[in-house]
Protein backbone atom coordinates (compact mmCIF):
# COMPACT_ATOMS: atom_id res chain seq x y z
CA UNK A 1 0.00 0.00 0.00
CA UNK A 2 1.85 3.35 -0.87
CA UNK A 3 0.65 5.68 1.26
CA UNK A 4 2.27 9.08 0.40
CA UNK A 5 1.45 12.78 0.71
CA UNK A 6 0.62 14.79 -2.36
CA UNK A 7 -0.06 18.24 -0.92
CA UNK A 8 -0.03 19.88 2.31
CA UNK A 9 -2.04 23.09 2.72
CA UNK A 10 -3.42 25.56 5.67
CA UNK A 11 -5.24 28.90 5.24
CA UNK A 12 -7.71 31.34 6.94
CA UNK A 13 -10.78 31.74 6.92
CA UNK A 14 -11.68 34.44 3.34
CA UNK A 15 -14.43 36.42 1.85
CA UNK A 16 -16.11 34.87 -1.22
CA UNK A 17 -18.94 36.44 -3.48
CA UNK A 18 -21.14 33.13 -4.46
CA UNK A 19 -24.16 33.58 -6.24
CA UNK A 20 -24.35 37.21 -5.32
CA UNK A 21 -23.85 36.27 -1.69
CA UNK A 22 -20.70 37.12 0.40
CA UNK A 23 -19.67 34.42 2.73
CA UNK A 24 -16.89 33.32 4.83
CA UNK A 25 -15.11 30.40 4.53
CA UNK A 26 -11.91 28.24 5.12
CA UNK A 27 -12.19 26.42 2.26
CA UNK A 28 -9.63 28.30 0.23
CA UNK A 29 -6.20 26.50 1.22
CA UNK A 30 -2.76 27.44 0.11
CA UNK A 31 -0.12 24.57 -0.95
CA UNK A 32 3.01 24.67 1.67
CA UNK A 33 6.03 22.23 2.46
CA UNK A 34 5.44 21.58 6.07
CA UNK A 35 2.92 22.44 8.81
CA UNK A 36 2.85 22.90 12.50
CA UNK A 37 -0.10 20.57 14.29
CA UNK A 38 -0.78 21.54 17.81
CA UNK A 39 -3.59 19.77 19.83
CA UNK A 40 -6.58 22.09 18.95
CA UNK A 41 -5.27 23.31 15.07
CA UNK A 42 -2.93 23.80 12.80
CA UNK A 43 -1.31 26.64 12.74
CA UNK A 44 -1.88 29.04 10.39
CA UNK A 45 -5.26 27.23 9.70
CA UNK A 46 -8.42 27.59 10.95
CA UNK A 47 -12.63 27.11 9.90
CA UNK A 48 -14.73 30.19 9.70
CA UNK A 49 -17.85 28.78 11.60
CA UNK A 50 -16.64 26.94 14.66
CA UNK A 51 -20.69 25.78 15.12
CA UNK A 52 -20.24 22.94 12.64
CA UNK A 53 -16.56 23.19 11.82
CA UNK A 54 -13.06 22.03 13.14
CA UNK A 55 -12.74 21.49 17.21
CA UNK A 56 -10.35 18.85 18.88
CA UNK A 57 -12.29 15.69 16.95
CA UNK A 58 -11.69 17.86 13.58
CA UNK A 59 -7.99 19.37 13.55
CA UNK A 60 -6.66 17.68 10.25
CA UNK A 61 -8.48 16.73 7.41
CA UNK A 62 -7.44 14.45 4.89
CA UNK A 63 -8.83 14.27 1.22
CA UNK A 64 -7.71 11.28 -0.83
CA UNK A 65 -5.96 12.24 -4.10
CA UNK A 66 -7.36 9.52 -5.88
CA UNK A 67 -10.67 10.73 -6.12
CA UNK A 68 -9.67 13.58 -8.14
CA UNK A 69 -9.29 11.79 -11.31
CA UNK A 70 -12.63 10.47 -11.09
CA UNK A 71 -13.92 13.45 -10.26
CA UNK A 72 -12.50 15.62 -13.24
CA UNK A 73 -13.53 12.87 -15.72
CA UNK A 74 -17.20 13.23 -14.32
CA UNK A 75 -17.05 16.88 -14.74
CA UNK A 76 -14.63 17.51 -17.69
CA UNK A 77 -12.29 20.11 -15.70
CA UNK A 78 -9.05 20.04 -13.77
CA UNK A 79 -9.66 20.34 -9.98
CA UNK A 80 -6.56 22.67 -8.08
CA UNK A 81 -5.40 21.05 -4.94
CA UNK A 82 -6.77 21.32 -2.32
CA UNK A 83 -9.75 21.20 -3.97
CA UNK A 84 -11.50 20.13 -1.37
CA UNK A 85 -10.06 22.83 1.75
CA UNK A 86 -8.28 19.51 2.99
CA UNK A 87 -5.01 19.57 4.74
CA UNK A 88 -3.52 16.84 3.62
CA UNK A 89 -4.19 14.94 -0.07
CA UNK A 90 -2.43 11.50 0.42
CA UNK A 91 -2.77 8.35 -1.83
CA UNK A 92 -3.14 4.67 -0.51
CA UNK A 93 -5.91 6.06 2.18
CA UNK A 94 -9.13 6.20 0.88
CA UNK A 95 -12.22 5.63 2.94
CA UNK A 96 -12.51 2.30 2.76
CA UNK A 97 -9.03 1.87 3.51
CA UNK A 98 -8.88 3.01 6.74
CA UNK A 99 -10.82 2.57 10.18
CA UNK A 100 -12.70 5.04 12.86
CA UNK A 101 -9.97 4.81 15.28
CA UNK A 102 -7.01 4.21 13.62
CA UNK A 103 -3.96 5.50 14.65
CA UNK A 104 -1.31 6.87 11.79
CA UNK A 105 1.95 8.41 12.19
CA UNK A 106 2.60 11.50 9.69
CA UNK A 107 6.63 12.72 10.45
CA UNK A 108 6.63 12.91 14.05
CA UNK A 109 3.17 13.61 14.38
CA UNK A 110 0.79 11.36 15.83
CA UNK A 111 -3.25 11.38 14.78
CA UNK A 112 -6.47 9.70 15.28
CA UNK A 113 -9.20 9.04 12.61
CA UNK A 114 -12.10 10.19 13.91
CA UNK A 115 -15.01 10.60 11.74
CA UNK A 116 -15.82 11.10 7.57
CA UNK A 117 -16.71 14.35 6.46
CA UNK A 118 -19.93 15.71 6.12
CA UNK A 119 -19.21 18.12 3.45
CA UNK A 120 -21.37 21.65 3.14
CA UNK A 121 -22.59 23.92 0.02
CA UNK A 122 -19.22 25.72 -0.33
CA UNK A 123 -17.40 22.55 -1.82
CA UNK A 124 -19.74 23.51 -4.76
CA UNK A 125 -19.46 26.81 -4.49
CA UNK A 126 -15.68 26.95 -4.04
CA UNK A 127 -15.39 24.92 -7.03
CA UNK A 128 -18.00 26.45 -9.30
CA UNK A 129 -19.91 22.88 -9.76
CA UNK A 130 -22.96 23.05 -8.74
CA UNK A 131 -23.48 19.49 -8.96
CA UNK A 132 -20.38 18.11 -6.56
CA UNK A 133 -21.90 18.19 -3.08
CA UNK A 134 -24.69 16.24 -4.23
CA UNK A 135 -22.22 13.79 -6.23
CA UNK A 136 -19.76 14.03 -3.21
CA UNK A 137 -22.89 12.70 -0.20
CA UNK A 138 -24.04 9.92 -3.02
CA UNK A 139 -20.38 8.61 -3.25
CA UNK A 140 -19.23 8.99 0.01
CA UNK A 141 -15.71 10.01 -1.04
CA UNK A 142 -16.29 12.56 1.62
CA UNK A 143 -12.74 12.56 2.61
CA UNK A 144 -12.31 12.68 6.78
CA UNK A 145 -10.65 14.38 10.16
CA UNK A 146 -8.46 13.42 12.56
CA UNK A 147 -7.70 14.47 16.26
CA UNK A 148 -4.24 15.27 17.35
CA UNK A 149 -2.56 12.55 19.91
CA UNK A 150 0.63 13.75 19.28
CA UNK A 151 1.88 17.17 18.84
CA UNK A 152 4.44 17.44 15.40
CA UNK A 153 4.99 18.91 12.28
CA UNK A 154 4.38 17.47 8.90
CA UNK A 155 6.40 17.79 6.16
CA UNK A 156 5.85 17.44 2.16
CA UNK A 157 7.80 14.32 2.79
CA UNK A 158 6.92 12.91 5.57
CA UNK A 159 6.71 9.18 6.04
CA UNK A 160 2.70 7.85 6.95
CA UNK A 161 3.08 4.93 8.85
CA UNK A 162 0.01 3.11 10.76
CA UNK A 163 0.64 2.53 14.16
CA UNK A 164 -2.59 1.01 15.45
CA UNK A 165 -5.42 -0.42 13.58
CA UNK A 166 -8.67 0.33 15.38
CA UNK A 167 -9.76 -3.58 16.40
CA UNK A 168 -13.61 -2.72 15.36
CA UNK A 169 -12.21 -2.34 11.97
CA UNK A 170 -14.95 0.10 10.82
CA UNK A 171 -14.14 1.82 7.77
CA UNK A 172 -15.02 5.52 6.92
CA UNK A 173 -16.38 4.40 3.62
CA UNK A 174 -18.92 2.08 5.49
CA UNK A 175 -20.29 4.84 8.75
CA UNK A 176 -20.43 7.50 6.31
CA UNK A 177 -22.90 5.18 3.97
CA UNK A 178 -25.23 4.27 7.23
CA UNK A 179 -25.02 8.30 8.17
CA UNK A 180 -25.84 9.26 4.86
CA UNK A 181 -28.03 6.82 3.14
CA UNK A 182 -29.16 3.89 5.30
CA UNK A 183 -30.77 5.61 8.26
CA UNK A 184 -32.61 2.70 9.68
CA UNK A 185 -30.37 -0.12 9.98
CA UNK A 186 -29.86 0.27 13.75
CA UNK A 187 -27.80 -3.10 13.55
CA UNK A 188 -25.16 -1.08 12.09
CA UNK A 189 -25.64 2.32 13.87
CA UNK A 190 -25.27 0.24 16.54
CA UNK A 191 -21.97 -1.06 15.61
CA UNK A 192 -20.28 2.08 14.87
CA UNK A 193 -21.60 3.21 18.48
CA UNK A 194 -19.08 0.96 20.15
CA UNK A 195 -16.34 2.84 18.50
CA UNK A 196 -14.96 3.99 21.02
CA UNK A 197 -12.45 6.90 19.32
CA UNK A 198 -15.74 7.83 17.10
CA UNK A 199 -16.15 12.38 17.54
CA UNK A 200 -18.68 13.41 19.58
CA UNK A 201 -20.19 14.74 16.40
CA UNK A 202 -20.83 11.88 14.28
CA UNK A 203 -21.88 9.81 18.18
CA UNK A 204 -24.65 12.31 18.57
CA UNK A 205 -25.97 12.14 15.24
CA UNK A 206 -26.14 8.49 15.32
CA UNK A 207 -27.63 8.39 18.65
CA UNK A 208 -30.34 11.05 16.82
CA UNK A 209 -30.93 8.12 13.93
CA UNK A 210 -31.44 5.59 16.99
Amino acid sequence: MNRKIINLAVGKPKEYDWNHKKEFSGIGKSTVTSFKVEKSSIVGDDVANHQFHGGPDRVVCLYPFEHYSYWEGLFQKKLILPAFGENITATGMTEEQVCIGDIYKFGDTILQITQGRVPCAKISNYNDEKQLLKKVIETTLTGYFFRVLEEGTIMLDSEITLLEKHPKEISVSFATQILFHQKEDNASIEKILTVDALAEDWRNRLIKLL
